[in-house]
């Protein structure tokens, strides 16, 4: 079967994505610009807003961080952990997506926020200076994370061909670097990045 040009031209820049992906020291480049025949309804289409609101989420653990910084609080959990994978459950049925592969994702998103969250304590910790000086309000981050987790529960129920075809990780890879360079992210969000989206290719 041929590949469409979207996906040839997006396996052809995997290999360049993939460094821009990984490579978590220098200045952030551009990845190829994929064809412009990537539409919403190609494979690059439907995987392109999972790493963006992947993206967009992490930006909500520097808050999150900085809201548990210094009052004792806990980097993991659970209970809201439980929350948050209750909703998004419920919310997939709704869509009609797999509510089992919903959560699975989402278990990884979770993860991916715990890696920020301590990363940037630690650069706390060793450098106060850098540490915030103001507590964002924790209940209103929430919201924002709540946000956005509708927005990817919608993006998974939208990509399912996408997720399980064979070429979905050479596109991932690629929205992934885009995603990295539109955000300008560091090393450890960079990591965290795929750390989200580690069960994304492969479900349904």
């Amino acid at each position: 079967m041929q590949l469409t040009t979207s996906i040839r031209s997006a396996l052809t820049a995997g290999a360049a994505a993939t460094v821009l992906l990984t490579g978590a020291t220098g200045a952030v480049a551009a990845p190829p610009a994929p064809s412009p025949a990537a539409t919403a309804h190609s494979p690059y289409g439907q995987l392109r807003p999972l790493a963006a609101l992947s993206a967009e989420r992490l930006a909500t653990a520097d808050l999150v961080a900085a809201a548990k910084w210094g009052t004792g609080s806990p980097v993991d959990d659970p209970a809201r952990e439980r929350e948050v994978l209750n909703s998004v459950a419920e919310q997939a049925r709704q869509f009609g997506a797999d509510p089992a592969a919903t959560v699975r994702l989402f278990r990884d998103q979770i993860e991916a926020n715990k890696v920020v969250q301590r990363g940037l304590h630690r650069r706390w910790d060793a450098n106060p200076a850098q540490a915030p000086t103001e507590r964002p309000d924790l209940g209103q981050v929430r919201k924002e994370i709540n946000r956005v987790n509708g927005e990817l529960v919608r993006a998974i129920a939208d990509s399912p061909s996408a997720r399980s075809a064979p070429y979905c990780a050479p596109l991932l890879t690629v929205a992934a670097a885009q995603a990295r360079h539109e955000r300008q992210l560091d090393g450890l969000h960079t990591s965290a990045l795929a750390r989200s989206l580690r069960s994304v290719c492969g479900g349904n």
